[in-house]
């Protein structure tokens, strides 16, 4: 019985691991050409509190603000000067979602262009949102939320956002739509976020085995794209809704070291070990070896020989100042051995191109 119930734990606690690194198609995946399309517009923000812009040194804000008198009707004298202060220059972006609707509403930011200390409190004028092709998609307006500096105790101030930005929520109106088709014909093209032949081969056979296990309808053509065969009309969306729920074991990423060169963050996908090398940098001297040995077995265990490599860590700096990691030279324990002895991170970042450029790092070294 206990034996029963040792099995049977170890199948759960198996199968429990398995669904655990499962993910889903739509967390891998898009569908080719649903995609988001962005807007731009250029409008006016009025009913500033004096925190608007400088007339003298922003000259298309009065050009703006004439033009817009203009067209409603308001026509000031040749040579007029007009000194405004609660008024702002503006752009407006958004983004179009996939299958939007003449009437739905989208979110939109406001962001000064001119010299304008704060856009908090204003209102955006109408102002025309365009896509790429000048074709105008969304109508905007509205009263900005813009959050600023507030007072705290003893009278300081802190800075929580930038004065010169602010949000609409649902400020934009959808005047037109984009069409979005959902495959080329009889087909529909599913592509990977991250590009990948084994997760590409992985979603292909995934697809196959779960819906439609008599045929394959999908195929993956290269990297990044599969292609699958789908039924046509509204029974595309329930087909589409079935692949993406579907779950797959994605394949492991390739080792990459990230490194910010402002803070000196280092950031690793997977765990990093290195060959053996020594690298010298300014008073810091880092050398990386594995005692390659051999574990005999017992006197007359029947046993076999296996090779040991035992790896170690040296990092000296100064004079009787010095790091000696025993077992497993990962990249981690570098880091942390370069940490603990006051590694700037302009050094860290010099030992690690130099481990990268000498073959010794076993890892794409991106830096930010």
């Amino acid at each position: 019985m206990n034996a029963m119930i040792r099995t049977i734990t170890a199948v759960l606690l198996m199968t429990l691991s398995l669904a655990a690194s499962a993910e889903r198609v739509k967390d891998l995946a898009t569908v080719l050409g649903v995609r988001e399309n962005q807007l731009l517009g250029y409008g006016l923000v009025v009913g500033l509190d004096g925190s608007g812009d400088q007339t003298t040194q922003t000259p298309f804000t009065v050009q703006s603000t004439i033009t817009m008198l203009a067209q409603m009707g308001v026509t000031l004298p040749p040579g007029t000067s007009l000194q405004l202060k609660n008024l702002a220059a503006v752009t407006v972006t958004a983004s179009l979602p996939p299958f939007s609707r003449p009437g739905q509403t989208i979110d939109i930011t406001v962001s000064s262009i001119g010299n304008a200390k704060s856009l908090r409190g204003g209102t955006l004028l109408m102002t025309p949102l365009k896509g790429a092709d000048g074709q105008v998609y969304a109508m905007a307006q509205g009263n900005l939320l813009v959050s600023g500096a507030g007072a705290a105790a003893g009278g300081s101030k802190a800075q929580v956002n930038h004065l010169s930005v602010g949000r609409i929520p649902s400020g934009a109106t959808v005047e037109r739509s984009v069409p979005t088709a959902l495959g080329q014909g009889e087909f529909v093209h599913l592509e990977l976020i991250n590009a990948d032949f084994t997760t590409a081969t992985r979603l292909a056979d995934t697809i196959n085995r779960d819906i439609s296990p008599d045929s394959e309808i999908a195929q993956a053509l290269d990297s990044r794209t599969v292609q699958v065969k789908a039924p046509g009309g509204s029974a595309r969306v329930a087909f589409l809704s079935r692949i993406e729920n579907l779950s797959l074991d994605a394949a492991a990423a390739s080792a990459k070291v990230i490194i910010n060169a402002r803070t000196g963050s280092v950031v690793m996908n997977q765990k990093v070990t290195l060959n053996d090398c020594a690298v010298a940098h300014g008073n810091l001297t880092v050398v990386i070896s594995a005692d390659n040995a051999v574990s005999q077995p017992a006197p007359l265990s029947q046993g076999q020989t296996t090779p040991v490599s035992n790896a170690s860590i040296e990092i000296t700096a100064a004079p009787g100042n010095l790091l000696h990691l025993k077992q497993g030279v990962a990249l981690g324990d570098v880091i942390k051995a370069l940490n603990s002895i006051g590694a700037t991170p302009q050094d860290m970042l010099a030992i690690l191109q130099a481990m990268k450029s000498a073959g010794a790092l076993r890892a794409d070294l991106e830096v930010i």
